[in-house]
Formats: C-alpha cells, sequence, structure tokens
C-alpha cells in the first residue's frame, strides 16, 4: 500500500540571532549552519525589552522575518481571549503526527526548552496542562522530517493555547494505513476536543478502502463533537503523482474531506520589536505582533499554499452559494500563516529554526478550537457550517476573518488559483480575527450540524491506485 505523504515543513537556515548589547558580540551564527543556536541573552535592559530573548529576525536586522508567541497572538487577536482567561483550559489537543522525535520531551528536551524561555507553562506540573505521548500500534523509526513536524506541532500548539492539554498521537509510520489506525485509536478512545493533522497527498493516491474507512473515522469523530483540522498542502495548487515523480493539479487529503476544516497558507506582515537600545522610538511604531496585512503565501523555490477542488468529494451544502459555480468541495475552510520567510521560531535538536508551511496553521487553529470550546463551556464539534454563514454575513465577517485578496498558489509549474473578496480556492474565507471568531462560532454552532454534514458526504468516482499512499508532513 502506497504511503502518503505528510504535508512539509519547512525549515530554513539564516543568518539569525540575539540582539547583541553595543560593544558586545551577536550570536550569529553562520547560514551554513541549520540550527539557531541559542547564547546568553544580550539585549541591553531597558522599559521595552521583553523578558526573553529576541533574535535579529524580529528586530529589523536581518533580512527575514520571524515571529514567536506573543507576536503571533497578538497578530490574529488571541492575547484578547488569553487576557480574558480563555487559553483552553480543561480542553485537550490531539495532533497526529508519524514516526517519532526523541529530542522533544525528557531532561534539556525541546518541549522544555521552548516553553521556558518563552515563560509558558511546563506541562504535567501540578495545577497545569498536560502532555502525554501515545503509540498505539508500537513506536516507530526516527525521521528527521516528521520529527521537525512533531516539535512544530506541538510547540506551536502549546504556544497559542497554553492552558491546553495535549496528546501527541504516533502513527508506527506514515503508511495511509498506519495513519488511520492512530487517528482512529484518537476518536474510538475519546482523546481529545480537537484533532490536528499537519500532513497529506493526492487525494486521488489514496486507496478507495482505505479513504472510505478515513471517511468514517471522521463521521465518528463528528458525531462526537470532535473537531478535525488538516493541512491544505505546501506544493500550490499541485500534489505530487502517485509515484513521486511530477506535480499535477489536485486537492490534498485529508484536508478535502468535507468533514475536516482545511487551512491553507498565507504570509502574515506583522510588526516587530522596537527597542529603544536599538534607536527605535516605541512611541512612534505598533506593538510587537501588530497585524500590518497579509497575502497568499507562495515564496519562490520554497512553497505555496495548497488549494483547489477535490475530484471524490461533491460540493457540500455548507459552501453552496460560496463557490462561484463550484460542484466539488473546495478547499481551503481557513488559512493561517504559513510563509517561510515570515515564520514562527521552533527549537529543534538544541537550536532554533525558523519553520513556514501550511503545517503551522493545523495545530495553530486547533489551538484556538480549544479556547473557543473553553469559552463555550462544551465541544462545538464540527465549525464549517457556522464558518461559512459568517462569511457571508459582513459584519460578522469581518470580524471574524482577514479577507485575504492578494495572490495565487500557481508553483513549480502549476497553474493555481488567485485570491479575491470573500472565499477563494487559495486562502479560503481568510486568516481569524479569534476574539470575534470565537464568539460568533459559539453563537452560530448548532447541534445538529454535524449530522447534516455527514449526510451524502461520502467520497465517490475513485479508483484503486496502483502505488497506494504514503502521506508527508505539508
Amino acid at each position: 500500500m502506497r504511503i502518503r505523504n505528510v504535508l512539509s515543513v519547512f525549515a530554513v537556515a539564516l543568518m539569525i540571532g540575539f540582539v547583541a548589547a553595543p560593544g558586545n558580540a551577536a550570536n550569529v551564527h553562520s547560514s551554513v549552519s541549520p540550527l539557531l543556536k541559542v547564547g546568553p541573552q544580550a539585549i541591553p535592559a531597558d522599559a521595552t525589552t521583553p523578558d526573553y530573548g529576541l533574535f535579529t529576525c524580529q528586530v529589523g536586522l536581518s533580512s527575514a522575518t520571524c515571529y514567536d508567541p506573543y507576536q503571533m497572538r497578538h497578530a490574529y487577536n488571541i492575547d484578547t481571549l488569553i487576557n480574558a482567561g480563555f487559553d483552553g483550559r480543561g480542553k485537550t489537543i490531539v495532533i497526529v503526527d508519524a514516526f517519532q522525535d526523541p529530542s522533544l520531551v525528557g531532561v534539556g528536551g525541546d518541549l522544555d526548552y521552548f516553553n521556558t524561555f518563552y515563560g509558558l507553562p511546563k506541562f504535567n506540573v501540578a495545577g497545569g496542562p498536560t502532555f502525554t505521548q501515545v503509540a498505539p500500534d508500537g513506536l516507530g523509526a526516527f525521521d528527521v522530517g516528521w520529527a521537525e513536524e512533531i516539535t512544530l506541532d506541538v510547540e506551536w500548539a502549546h504556544a497559542i493555547a497554553p492552558g491546553a492539554n495535549i496528546v501527541l498521537v504516533l502513527a508506527k509510520s506514515n503508511a495511509d494505513a498506519d495513519i488511520l489506525s492512530a487517528t482512529k485509536y484518537a476518536v474510538d478512545n475519546n482523546l481529545g476536543d480537537v484533532i490536528s493533522q499537519s500532513f497529506g497527498e493526492n487525494e486521488s493516491c489514496m486507496d478507495s478502502n482505505t479513504l472510505a474507512m478515513q471517511h468514517q473515522v471522521f463521521a465518528d469523530a463528528t458525531r462526537k463533537n470532535i473537531t478535525l483540522f488538516a493541512s491544505a498542502g505546501d506544493d500550490g495548487a499541485g500534489q505530487p503523482t502517485c509515484d513521486g515523480s511530477t506535480l499535477v493539479k489536485a486537492a490534498s487529503s485529508p484536508a478535502s474531506d468535507p468533514l475536516v476544516t482545511a487551512v491553507g497558507g498565507t504570509e502574515l506582515h506583522a510588526a516587530g520589536y522596537c527597542l529603544t537600545s536599538l534607536g527605535c522610538n516605541p512611541a512612534l511604531n505598533p506593538a510587537p505582533g501588530t497585524y500590518q496585512g497579509e497575502i497568499v503565501w507562495n515564496e519562490i523555490g520554497i512553497g505555496a499554499t495548497g488549494g483547489g477542488f477535490s475530484v471524490l468529494y461533491d460540493e457540500p451544502s455548507y459552501q453552496q452559494g460560496t463557490i462561484h459555480g463550484g460542484k466539488q468541495r473546495g478547499e481551503p475552510d481557513v488559512s493561517y500563516n504559513a510563509a517561510v520567510e515570515h515564520g514562527v521560531l521552533v527549537r529543534l535538536f538544541g537550536g532554533w529554526y525558523l519553520f513556514g508551511g501550511t503545517s503551522a496553521g493545523s495545530p495553530q487553529w486547533a489551538a484556538i478550537q480549544a479556547i473557543a470550546d473553553q469559552k463555550a463551556g462544551y465541544g462545538l464539534g464540527f465549525i464549517n457550517k457556522a464558518a461559512y454563514h459568517i462569511g457571508q454575513a459582513q459584519s460578522h465577517y469581518s470580524a471574524s476573518f482577514h479577507d485575504v485578496t492578494s495572490g495565487n498558489n500557481s508553483a513549480f509549474g502549476v497553474q493555481g488559483f488567485s485570491a479575491g473578496s470573500g472565499w477563494d480556492a487559495v486562502t479560503g474565507l481568510g486568516s481569524p480575527r479569534a476574539d470575534g471568531l470565537v464568539d460568533y462560532l459559539i453563537q452560530l454552532v448548532s447541534p445538529g450540524d454535524g449530522s447534516s454534514a455527514i449526510a451524502g458526504s461520502e467520497p465517490h468516482g475513485h479508483g484503486k491506485p496502483s502505488n497506494p499512499g504514503h502521506a508527508k508532513p505539508h
């Protein structure tokens, strides 16, 4: 059976280091090294200096831009919710990945370092959130790409919903059957309120029986009020052919399933840190992370957001009237920052990386959902119908989403789609204005939404591929 390719994670080694005080040597490492090593904090103390380390890419001293948890929260209005006491506590985020990451936990592990560095709650401490790893079919081998994906997913789900519990469910490999087994275990055992899937493949490359079983697991999750997210892909409108030899225009599974909320990618422009020690006047500059705009994520030679139309799923009822002339399921539904050179900082293998890809969006949307569930006081479950209702009411829409209207996902020789007003097959409804979005989801989600979405949602018109399936990290 062919293994699904997981949606690829991108790590960029750039000349990024800590900001140095005048007279001190900056801890900048050559781009030959894939790691951004952490050294002594060397920022002169003043009223504008945070109590955690900054990198040159956060203060305008690098060709790249990077974001920490506090900037990302502010850009998407998540900090408003956290400041009001809604941080996901009492809710559990399930992250499905494959293989393993032995550097993530334990003494000196990347997760504990990340949390200490940014002052985030520690896991498994009395009164705090819990972190659990589960390998229902046995622990698989070490794979670098998947280890990167695991670390990104866990650290940034926690960064956005610092009070939520996290259960990491590890498939034995990235074979479709193994990932499905891990996902089914999470659903059957009610491991959490929301599931994040930062992986995918050309939907036509899944064995038809496995595809049908996957959809059944998603239907079971929907009936249990478990919200499902998946990344839309990093190859633009293209997906690898089943033999991996080239790219063809295709939608990504599991994101194309109508019971899943598919997450596309943007390039976020948000304010960096303005330090008086570097000659910047905070009174004349916005607060760190202040939203300044977004375009479609499409970095030449690096990656671009997935998006397009399914050949296996009909247009679901919640998209009718939104997709102009569409007859098939369109993806993504929503989007989030995915640019590499406007990426997030991740502690990995004992160093610091700058990461992008739609992989970054799925766990962070799952974190927002955990916050929404906490504020609602119950699991909202299936949210797509409510999200599209929000998109059709302008006053609700402008308070809930950033409408991304510039750019396209044509990449790597595959002609894609262009962004426009409202929903499009590049960034979906847009990126979150989390405070308004959460309130409208709580108001508009109805108990029967999931059941109505399940009816008639099965895949069709699909033959068994000659090389069925593996997933790749997006």
